[in-house]
C-alpha cells in the first residue's frame, strides 16, 4: 500500500512537473502616436496596465524620433518592477507618406527567450500599407510565432489588406502561430470567414475596443476592431479586453495613454 502511495505522488508531480504547459500571456495595444506625446508619468501607468502579461505586442510607435525611445524607457520601467524583460522594435514600414510607423514586442525573458529580432513581413509588403512584424518565441524550445499588425484606417477601406494577410498567414505559416493587433475591422466581418474557417479563432467577440472623445450617454466605448487570432494549435485559455478607463470622468486622462483598449490572451501551446 505504501509502495502504491508513493508511486501514485510520483506520478502525479510528473505530470504537474512535464505533462502541463504553463500558460502565457499576451497583450496586444495600439498605444497612439508612442513616442510622440507620452511623458514619464504616462509610462509609468502603462507599465502598471501591462505589467503581468509576458508578452506585449505594440502598434502605432512613431517611426522618427522619439518611438525607439519611448519603447526603451517602458522596457526600462518593466524592468525596475522587480522582473527582467527585454523587447525588440521592428524597422519603419514601407507605408504610404504619414503612415509609416513601427511595432515591438516586449516580454519577460525568464521563460520566454528568443533566437532573432524579428522582421517586417516583406512577403505581402506589395498589398499591404504597414506589412507586420513576426517574431520566433521559444518557450522550453518549443517554438510560436507572432505577427503584430495595424491595418489601413476603415476609411480606406483595410479588407483587401486584411484578406491578403490572413490567406498568407493560412497558407505559408504553420507553427503554433498569432495575429494580433488593430485591423480596423469587426471580427465578425466576412472578409475574416476564411481565416476563420482554416482553424483561427479569436480572442475576444464584439468587445469594443476603441475610446470616444467623450461620453455620450454614459458610453466611453466605440468600435470592436482591436484582437488576437490564434491558430488551432493553440489553447486559449482566456481572451477579453483590458478596461482601463472605468469611469466616464476618467475618460480625458485615459485618452492621454491611447485611443484604443488593450487586448489580451491567455494560452498554452
Amino acid at each position: 500500500m505504501y509502495k502504491k502511495l508513493l508511486v501514485f505522488i510520483f506520478l502525479l508531480i510528473y505530470s504537474f512537473s512535464f505533462g502541463q504547459s504553463s500558460s502565457i500571456t499576451l497583450i496586444s495595444w495600439n498605444i497612439r502616436d508612442l513616442g510622440k506625446t507620452k511623458d514619464n508619468k504616462e509610462l509609468e501607468r502603462i507599465a502598471d496596465i501591462v505589467k503581468d502579461a509576458d508578452i506585449v505586442a505594440i502598434q502605432e510607435i512613431v517611426a522618427g524620433f522619439g518611438g525607439a525611445q519611448a519603447v526603451a524607457k517602458l522596457n526600462d520601467i518593466l524592468n525596475r518592477k522587480g522582473v527582467a524583460w527585454d523587447y525588440v522594435i521592428s524597422n519603419p514600414t514601407h507605408s504610404p507618406p504619414y503612415m509609416t510607423e513601427r511595432y515591438a514586442y516586449i516580454w519577460k525573458t525568464k521563460d520566454i527567450k528568443i533566437k532573432t529580432r524579428g522582421r517586417l513581413l516583406k512577403e505581402v509588403d506589395s498589398k499591404i500599407d504597414r506589412e507586420p512584424f513576426l517574431i520566433d518565441f521559444y518557450m522550453d524550445r518549443r517554438k510560436f510565432t507572432i505577427l503584430n499588425f495595424h491595418s489601413r484606417p476603415y476609411s480606406k477601406n483595410p479588407k483587401p489588406e486584411i484578406e491578403a494577410l490572413t490567406r498568407f498567414v493560412a497558407d505559408s505559416l504553420k507553427t503554433p502561430l498569432i495575429l494580433a493587433g488593430d485591423f480596423n475591422t469587426n471580427e465578425n466581418d466576412e472578409v475574416f470567414s476564411s481565416f476563420k474557417k482554416s482553424g483561427y479563432s479569436v480572442a475576444t467577440t464584439n468587445k469594443k475596443t476603441t475610446l470616444k472623445r467623450s461620453c455620450v450617454s454614459g458610453s466611453y466605448l466605440n468600435y470592436v476592431i482591436d484582437n488576437i487570432f490564434y491558430s488551432k494549435n493553440i489553447t486559449k485559455i482566456k481572451g477579453s479586453v483590458i478596461d482601463f478607463v472605468k469611469a466616464c470622468d476618467e475618460l480625458p486622462k485615459a485618452r492621454k495613454l491611447s485611443d484604443h483598449l488593450p487586448v489580451y490572451l491567455e494560452f498554452t501551446f
